[in-house]
């Protein structure tokens, strides 16, 4: 006795979707810093195409805006928005890339000794509270999981402190490196993506 599936209606739209973009790799989680005019931020890849991709981010998005995506250190990639709603936008890349050799590439940099994430430039004050005081300091790029500062020498390595950045957003850190008046935070807690969707927000 046969057996008919009634299809759904769903999967027949994604299918579709399928064949009119070509295939899609989903990045789950991949972190892209996103350069526009005037600003920066740390947004969301959800999908990616040769010809495009999908990002997701809580700030306004116009559509033509120019965007440079810079997927790591080494892999930037320029585009234009060529539509936007909440929460989300489409780019349509400049030229075309290969995204298969562009996910080998990033899976191959994240494997390797010495990888760090995505990092946005700022310059911003920021306190730090130990034990001992309470002090200031200038932080000159953020991360996820980290930040980079200028500082008089007084934070050695291993040292716990908390870290209050513009706007009140506190975290618990460990200064992870210290030379020549630069040093690195380890955040114990990483910060919300949204968080760092604008540098604007860490403007003091």
């Amino acid at each position: 006795m046969n057996q008919h599936r009634l299809s759904d209606p769903a999967e027949e739209q994604g299918a579709a979707a399928d064949r009119r973009g070509g295939d899609r790799y989903r990045t789950v989680w991949r972190i892209a810093k996103v350069v526009r005019n005037g600003d920066a931020g740390l947004w969301r890849v959800r999908n990616m195409s040769d010809r495009g991709m999908m990002l997701a981010a809580d700030v306004p998005i116009t559509v033509g805006e120019k965007l440079e995506i810079a997927l790591s250190d080494t892999v930037m990639i320029r585009g234009e928005v060529v539509w936007s709603e909440t929460g989300r936008c489409g780019v349509a890349f400049d030229e075309e890339v290969d995204v298969a050799d562009v996910l080998k590439q990033l899976a191959a940099e994240q494997r390797a000794t010495g990888y760090r994430q995505p990092r946005l430039p700022v310059r911003t004050q920021a306190q730090v509270v130990t034990d001992e005081s309470t002090s200031n300091i200038e932080l000159v790029d953020m991360s996820q999981n980290g930040a980079g500062f200028i500082h008089d020498g007084h934070l050695e390595v291993g040292k716990e402190l908390d870290l209050i950045l513009a706007g009140g957003i506190k975290r618990r850190a460990i200064v992870r490196w210290s030379r020549a008046g630069r040093g690195g935070l380890w955040l114990t807690q990483p910060l919300d993506r949204a968080d760092l969707e604008s540098i604007h927000r860490f403007e003091n």
